[in-house]
């Protein structure tokens, strides 16, 4: 009798992960349904909220709270310490080019965060209809601010690199890796508060194309696919020309939780 060829231990492994590519999509689907419902809280006239808060710079921070709050709680919870919530395909970029992660999960991990954010959104505005497509909330589109295109590439471009600096030097550390969520969090509460009317804050391909594609709204389309993953990049380049610590392609490592990153990168040992 023939014998039976058995698939490469690693080829196994990766097929596998599929529930992690899952977690990607209800993470930045769970961020995009946030980020309309807060929207609409803040933005829409006939919102309580608008009314009793009528300072734009008073409700980015409400806002700001309110998404750093919600990126708190997803990059700890159960998901997010299981796919390792990078929710974003900027950051699966970069976790690439930094040898953490395998390029079949890297690809998984970006459609998975493609179709949730939209899913998200389309969640949304079957939820809140005319609320969220009103001019003033408009899906939560990200665009250019009033200095323009090129402006909203540069703060998206310091951004990211800021966030990812801030990322890499925390995670790779015994002492402060448990904080490294708790950072990124204040970082989007910082950035929403202050930068959004440069750019709208984005730092994320996937979050952008979600909202601009049930509002039908392509501007400037091009800033939050390039600036991005350039701003990160840079930061890992930084990163390893310091010779800068890494474990983990997680934001947060609990031991007890699996991790598909560290096994992928004992298979290429």
């Amino acid at each position: 009798m023939a014998a039976v060829a058995t698939p490469p231990v690693r080829a196994i492994a990766t097929a596998a992960h599929w529930p992690e590519y899952l977690i990607e999509a209800a993470l930045l689907g769970v961020f995009m349904l946030a980020a309309c419902g807060v929207g609409v809280l803040l933005d829409y006239p006939g919102s309580p909220v608008h009314q009793a808060v009528p300072a734009p710079f008073a409700r980015r921070l409400l806002g700001g709270l309110a998404m750093g709050l919600t990126a708190i709680l997803l990059i700890y919870s159960p998901w997010g310490r299981r796919s390792g919530a990078h929710f974003n395909p900027a950051s699966t970029l970069t976790f690439l080019r930094l040898g953490r992660i395998a390029r079949r999960d890297a690809a998984g991990y970006a459609a998975g965060q493609f179709a949730g954010g939209l899913a998200g959104v389309l969640t949304a505005a079957a939820l809140l209809g005319p609320l969220l497509a009103d001019e003033r909330v408009h899906y939560a589109v990200t665009r250019p601010g009033a200095h323009g295109a090129g402006t909203a590439w540069l703060a998206e471009l310091g951004m990211t690199f800021v966030l990812f600096t801030v990322v890499l030097r925390l995670s790779g550390h015994p002492r402060y890796a448990r904080v490294t969520g708790l950072a990124v969090g204040a970082l989007v509460c910082t950035y929403i508060t202050f930068e959004a009317p440069l750019s709208g804050m984005s730092m994320n391909p996937a979050r952008t194309l979600a909202s601009a594609i049930p509002a039908r709204d392509w501007t400037a389309l091009w800033v939050y696919f390039t600036a991005p993953p350039l701003g990160m990049l840079a930061a890992a380049e930084l990163h390893v020309r310091t010779k800068g610590r890494l474990f983990c392609a997680k934001l947060d490592h609990d031991p007890r939780v699996r991790c598909i990153h560290c096994e992928y990168r004992k298979s290429r040992k």
